[in-house]
């Protein structure tokens, strides 16, 4: 396990600032000008996930991305409550002391879970919503392996001697399709940051946290949601992506063909045009509009 020192030295750029919550030292960056858009990652992954957007989106928007709590440099909570209760909490006094009343939402997996459930929660603070492979159905025969070894009681005494390299580039190749796409430099950043002192045990903290089913409230949701999916997503299966489809009220589907778990990744051009155009209502996403009842 790296140090902590040698994890800020190699994972922190100029861009990167932190923020005291809850004795958390939350890591985030804060780059770009222009409307803020704020980016959340998923389980085993950190703010780096969306490094290639970054670079494609700075120019035209401000990008806010954070390690959520239990993961990359921020690390774990002091109270150990992981729950979505405490995770709102946590979002709504970041953006509080960021001096952001409303901004875009963009998150993946689990944070696209926290992205939509905030939506529900915080409607007057979510200009558009952008959910990729997001969590939040709870289908038991379709939880990935990584989530349910966490929940058999012996994976939690021995998690430290079992959640190795070579275990954490399977998971890595698991979310990729393209396995070619896999570097060793991607793999060592997914390790290193998982395994940073206190993530693997707040890691099986919130996978064991009792979910609480909100799904019944995706219709409530009157926000434009952009809903981005990989076809070949092996974690969230993709029939997830016309359930979310279906029940927002305003929402526009893209699937991506022959990729994975985190289109961001595997596909970041593609993607972030995308993302742009509908963030800006052009081409397909010009329907916007007319759904809101905004004038031409």
């Amino acid at each position: 396990m790296a140090s902590l020192q040698s994890l800020l030295f190699k994972y922190t750029t100029d861009a990167s600032r932190f923020l005291v919550i809850d004795n958390m030292l939350i890591h985030y960056r804060d780059e770009g000008e222009g409307e803020p858009l704020l980016l959340l990652h998923g389980a085993f992954s950190s703010l780096h996930t969306f490094n290639a957007w970054t670079r494609y989106l700075k120019k035209q928007y401000r990008i806010i991305r954070l390690d959520l709590m239990g993961f990359g440099l921020t690390g774990p909570n002091s109270t150990g409550d992981y729950s979505m209760r405490n995770h709102m909490r946590i979002l709504r006094t970041f953006l509080n002391i960021l001096n952001i009343d409303s901004c875009h939402i963009a998150g993946n997996s689990l944070g696209g879970w926290l992205a939509w459930e905030f939506a529900v929660r915080y409607p007057e603070r979510v200009h558009k919503l952008i959910l990729i492979d997001a969590a939040g159905f709870l289908e038991e025969e379709n939880i990935p392996l990584p989530f349910r070894l966490a929940r058999t009681p012996v994976f939690g005494r021995v998690i430290r001697y079992v959640v190795r390299r070579p275990i954490l580039e399977q998971f890595v190749r698991q979310v990729y399709h393209d396995s070619n796409k896999v570097t060793n430099k991607l793999i060592n950043r997914y390790y290193e940051l998982f395994t940073r002192e206190g993530n693997t045990q707040a890691f099986l903290k919130l996978v064991n946290t009792k979910p609480y089913d909100n799904t019944h409230n995706l219709k409530n949701i009157q926000q434009a949601t952009l809903v981005m999916w990989g076809s070949q997503d092996a974690w969230i299966p993709v029939h997830n992506a016309y359930r979310f489809h279906h029940l927002i009220p305003n929402s526009f589907l893209k699937v991506y063909q022959d990729i994975g778990h985190i289109p961001m990744e595997e596909m970041p051009e593609q993607t972030a045009v995308d993302l742009v155009n509908f963030l800006e209502e052009k081409g397909e996403f010009r329907s916007v509009n007319k759904q809101l009842g905004a004038p031409n």
